[in-house]
């Protein structure tokens, strides 16, 4: 069955563009469109997409608010949220991550990339940009811990390699990579990552990102 997308975007011709790019898949449907965050709301209840495609800054209703009231407990569906956002002018980007987003991807990605984050994150999984990521924590450093703060009581329920396991998905690093730099097998790491997710009571590699970085398990910059 095709992967059923809402596009939310306050400038038409971006929506307009993101359609012709995701109508020319045959597993990809575009089933609507808003202008804000309100319209998204709405149309998510309608519509019951599978994937949200959220701009961040709107009139109304902005894209953080809109995650947070999609993907929270309170939620109609199964919608999963992907962020669009032009990176040097949201400064909101790691607070949609914290409200709920699976991932995010700039405005002015190549078309193959749209068309794979949105699979990647309809089939589950976060949409993590190794660069963009370590870039975005390092640009709000000031507003994570010092690293300074004694470690948090849930962190201590990991094990020595679910924690370097974690270091590593917060620096940004695929299933394949952490594999290749542990020594061990792919299907070994997600174990592990499966694993920090349910101690941690996280939904994906996205939020174990960002609570590493806010726990101060890893600091912005450190290698």
């Amino acid at each position: 069955m095709a992967v059923r997308v809402l596009l939310v975007d306050d400038q038409p011709l971006l929506r307009t563009g993101f359609r012709m790019i995701l109508e020319a898949e045959q597993d990809i449907a575009v089933v609507g469109e808003a202008g804000d965050g309100l319209q998204a709301l709405d149309q998510v209840r309608a519509l019951q997409p599978d994937v949200v495609l959220m701009d961040i800054r709107m009139p109304r209703m902005d894209g953080v608010e809109a995650t947070r009231r999609i993907t929270g407990p309170e939620r109609d569906g199964p919608a999963k949220v992907l962020v669009l956002t032009t990176f040097d002018l949201d400064e909101y980007v790691v607070e949609a991550l914290r409200a709920g987003a699976s991932g995010f991807l700039l405005k002015d990605a190549p078309a193959n990339e749209l068309v794979q984050a949105i699979r990647v994150v309809a089939a589950g999984e976060a949409m993590l940009a190794p660069s963009i990521t370590r870039r975005l924590l390092d640009k709000y450093a000031s507003h994570l811990p010092s690293g300074e703060e004694p470690m948090p009581d849930t962190l201590r329920t990991l094990t020595e390699r679910e924690l370097e396991v974690l270091k590593l998905v917060a620096r940004g690093l695929s299933n394949a990579e952490i594999a290749a730099d542990l020594f061990v097998s792919e299907t070994t790491v997600k174990t592990h990552v499966g694993h920090v997710l349910t101690k941690l009571g996280l939904r994906d590699r996205v939020q174990a990102a960002v609570y590493a970085y806010e726990s101060g398990l890893v600091r912005p910059g450190a290698q």
